[in-house]
């Protein structure tokens, strides 16, 4: 269990990796690779971490890991990709940033988020500045899972494992919040083990009511143009006004920033932060819709298991797999209107 006094104390479910990073300090070496999937809380424990490199402490009111925890440390470092993954110029920035000394600590920490999605000639040119850093320098590196293109990379480094978020590890998190047991166990189920996310569902009211809408999906659709039409305008509205919390809360962390850069005398983020926040925006739509197909998938899958004889199952089973089809393309950032509505032309009316 991680003391609530601790910088860890963000860092849900991780016990394990936490433990490994206070044995790692000890001795620490150049670059840490940090794998473990969106919403598992990496990004807070790569904070502590960095607080524990730049000043040997853990204590949230050392002003040290203060400013690291709220990302004003001058000699911390965090790079986010700034499109769909790191670029060249970004690479440039991490190897000048790695050349330059420190400015107010003996030591510096250089944070990169997404690795995962870095291309192979950004990840080449970034190998032997990760390898061999000036002294005093640290990189800490965050992937969501282990690609092929970060095995080089992952070489080079101490690797630390981070788990996926159990469903009962994030309603404990969430009814702690003061949501009740229902909501938060309904919003955890839904959460795909993302926290962030887990946190934005429980606040969402319309939650159960989108899903449910997605999963009448088969009963809906009748081999028209104009059913599907009303079914795919209807079911994106739905998903519009869920983010809208999120947006909400995109105004409050302007806000918060424009704040904390007033309390601790700096300037600058507020670009980066707003394109933060379209990213979580697209990931917030796209989740939504890949939670959504799995609900219609569902509603066929519980008809073939209701009636294994019937001869309508070769159908849903082809329309499971038209599902999970699109499932597979939507991150791809294809037009969602197009994708659902030819999607549900192919679907067939589930047998009342």
């Amino acid at each position: 269990m991680i003391a609530t006094s601790s910088s860890f104390a963000g860092v849900v479910g991780q016990d394990h990796a936490v433990d490994r990073l206070h044995q790692l300090i000890v001795d620490p070496v150049h670059a840490y690779l940090f794998i473990g999937p969106a919403g598992c809380t990496k990004e807070i424990a790569a904070r502590a971490f960095a607080a524990m490199l730049i000043s040997g402490s853990e204590d949230p009111t050392n002003n040290d890991v203060r400013l690291v925890l709220a990302g004003y440390h001058p000699d911390v470092i965090e790079i986010r990709r700034e499109g769909a993954s790191l670029s060249r110029e970004q690479a440039d920035e991490i190897i000048r940033n790695a050349s330059l000394s420190p400015i107010q600590a003996s030591s510096k920490v250089i944070i990169v988020e997404d690795l995962h999605l870095a291309r192979p000639d950004t990840v080449a040119r970034l190998l032997k500045t990760i390898e061999e850093p000036p002294a005093g320098t640290y990189f800490v590196l965050l992937a969501d899972l282990m690609d092929p293109v970060l095995v080089t990379i992952a070489s080079r480094c101490v690797r630390v494992e981070f788990n996926p978020l159990e469903i009962d590890e994030l309603t404990s998190v969430l009814v702690a919040s003061g949501i009740d047991h229902d909501t938060a166990a309904f919003a955890a189920a839904s959460s795909a083990g993302d926290l962030r996310r887990a946190k934005l569902l429980a606040s969402d009211p319309g939650l159960r009511h989108r899903r449910e809408a997605f999963a009448r999906v088969p009963n809906e659709v009748n081999g028209t143009g104009a059913a599907v039409a009303r079914l795919v305008t209807h079911l994106l509205s739905l998903i519009a006004e869920a983010a809208k919390p999120m947006e909400q809360r995109h105004v409050d962390e302007i806000a918060e920033l424009e704040r904390q850069q007033t309390e601790f005398g700096v300037r600058g983020g507020k670009k980066a932060l707003q394109d933060e926040q379209k990213r979580e925006l697209r990931r917030h739509r796209a989740d939504e819709l890949k939670a959504g197909l799995a609900a219609i998938a569902s509603t066929y899958r519980d008809a073939i298991v209701a009636t294994p004889n019937s001869p309508s199952n070769n159908a849903y089973i082809t329309a499971i797999h038209a599902i999970h089809k699109a499932i597979g393309v939507i991150d791809l950032n294809v037009n969602e209107t197009l994708l659902l509505q030819a999607l549900f032309l192919k679907l067939p009316q589930l047998n009342a």
